[in-house]
């Protein structure tokens, strides 16, 4: 059921701009038929097709070139924010070691951590805004003091621990940088401009064909558009990450927030403005 409800929702999300684009496009060609010469268009025909032809693969290459950079950008936020997750989750796994009070602490900032990301912090990525320094930064800078106030002995196997914990804070820290970065990337504003100048373009070609039926000549146009603009659809769905009809999908962190609360149930934490930690189990 729930998949019958997924392609619904797709169908419904494409066809705003596919019959949009084409209704567009078979509005401008019997404009167009209505005031060109069929004559002229005839006598040309040869040359429109030779023209349209290289046009057409020209624009077929960009396409598929943006398509291809949207996608593996896709593809690396998604990875990016799974990687996250999962060292998050080592975190909280190898903090089991260190002593109290710092386990704890550091367990219900991880804690915290994964509620934030998945709250307020998803919300601003999605729009593309700013993500709060206090947030999800703050309760990760309190885990960094938790951790360096512990006073290590020189005995193994607890300086490795030590120094393991260290290493997995470095590789949170590490992955949230690469989501964010995920977060602010976009096909250049230019290359955006000639998406769309090139799908005027293209289509806008096609006018210049004599098709001696206006019906036949209609179902080509509308065909061509409609192709184009599904294309344009999913570029620009999938060029912001984390809005849009295809997501990266938060699930990971709700996952590893299950596991963490399942595994050592805590309290969340308060992060004060200076990054300590005010509160936890």
């Amino acid at each position: 059921m729930s998949e019958h409800r997924g392609i619904g929702r797709t169908i419904a999300a494409l066809s705003r701009p596919v019959v949009g684009s084409m209704a567009l496009a078979v509005g401008g060609l019997v404009l167009f038929r209505g005031v060109a010469p069929f004559e002229v268009l005839r006598k040309s025909n040869d040359v429109v097709g030779n023209y349209l032809q290289t046009l057409g693969s020209i624009y077929a290459v960009l396409l598929a070139f943006v398509m291809f950079v949207v996608w593996t950008q896709f593809n690396d936020a998604r990875a990016n924010v799974d990687r996250e997750a999962n060292e998050l989750m080592d975190l909280f796994r190898t903090s089991r070691g260190l002593p109290e009070p710092t386990r704890g602490q550091v367990q219900a900032s991880a804690v915290a951590y994964a509620m934030q990301v998945v709250g307020r912090e998803w919300d601003a990525m999605a729009c593309r805004g700013a993500v709060d320094a206090g947030g999800g930064a703050g309760t990760l800078e309190a885990m960094w003091e938790a951790v360096h106030a512990v006073e290590p002995t020189v005995v193994e196997p607890e300086r490795s621990l030590y120094r393991e914990v260290l290493k997995r804070l470095d590789d949170l820290s590490d992955a949230r940088s690469s989501r964010l970065t995920s977060t602010t990337t976009s096909i250049p504003t230019a290359l955006r401009i000639l998406l769309y100048t090139g799908a005027v373009s293209t289509v806008g070609s096609m006018y210049l064909f004599a098709v001696e039926s206006l019906a036949v000549h209609a179902v080509m146009t509308a065909a061509l558009a409609g192709a184009i603009s599904h294309v344009l659809y999913v570029i620009e769905d999938l060029d912001n990450c984390f809005d849009g009809h295809w997501q990266v999908p938060r699930t990971p962190f709700e996952r590893v927030r299950r596991q963490m609360a399942a595994a050592a149930p805590v309290q969340p934490v308060a992060v004060a403005p200076s990054g300590q930690v005010a509160g936890g189990a």
